[in-house]
């Protein structure tokens, strides 16, 4: 019978895929900086051109990039799938915007429920703080810093679901995800009683999540966007009437003159 050889692996192909695991993963984030070689070396236990031959192999695959004397970065474009003019023409169309809150229905809501299902405690406090921070900046009337509070917030919700793809997806809709949120914001604040309720049902959101209860967590987060949905489509209704209004007070001004 013949024995084939069993090939060790390169120590520089075991760190490649390491790293390539943590970035995947979310563990290194877009933009993130690299710890220096030499402490790479340390926690791998290995020799720094171990290290030097598996970064060189991931910046070929463009995962990462150097900055001439600043480091060497996880790749800031790494989840970058819409580009500034597509978020423009979308967010100049508020019909696209119904159809991104439908797509919103099925992330979210799958999110929560692998979050309440799978998430840590660390991924726990993490949900905390971001919905913390947008409470906070409630209260400054700060509608973009909001709503960039609350795509953190999503991001965090994500992370905690441990599913790489679905953390994918999201972060690619990230710009999209933000400009949604921000014009949404625009039109709820008319109503201080709708922006108290969305924040109830955020928090009820949250609560699901971090005391793992994935149905609840799912079903909340379902309610808080039809609940969304509904009051926008009201309130381009009023829009709506309100703009005929002014059309013939308009027209009646100018037949009396």
């Amino acid at each position: 019978m013949a024995y084939q050889r069993i090939r060790q692996p390169k120590l520089s192909d075991v760190i490649e895929k390491e790293l390539e695991s943590l970035i995947l993963e979310g563990t290194l984030s877009p933009g993130q900086k690299l710890p220096p070689e030499r402490e790479l070396a340390v926690k791998f236990d290995v020799s720094r051109p171990s290290i030097r031959e598996a970064i060189q192999r991931l910046e070929a695959k463009k995962l990462l990039y150097r900055r001439q004397g600043g480091g060497t970065f996880v790749s800031d474009r790494l989840w970058q799938s819409f580009s500034e003019p597509l978020i423009e023409l979308l967010a100049d169309h508020p019909e696209s915007q119904f159809d991104l809150l439908e797509s919103r229905h099925a992330l979210e809501g799958i999110s929560a429920h692998y979050a309440a299902l799978r998430g840590t405690e660390e991924d726990f406090q993490r949900i905390r703080s971001c919905h913390d921070e947008i409470q906070r900046l409630q209260q400054k009337g700060d509608l973009e810093a909001e709503a960039r509070a609350v795509m953190q917030y999503l991001v965090a919700v994500t992370e905690a679901a441990h599913n790489v793809v679905l953390l994918h997806i999201v972060r690619s809709l990230a710009p999209l995800l933000e400009q949604n949120v921000l014009q949404n914001f625009e039109l709820l604040y008319r109503r201080k009683d709708v922006v108290e309720k969305v924040s109830t049902h955020r928090a009820g959101i949250v609560e699901a999540i971090v005391s793992g209860e994935p149905e609840k967590a799912r079903q909340a987060s379902h309610a808080h966007l039809a609940y969304i949905e509904e009051t926008l489509l009201d309130l381009r209704r009023e829009e709506s009437r309100r703009e005929r209004s002014l059309r013939r007070i308009q027209q009646r001004k100018d037949e009396l003159e």
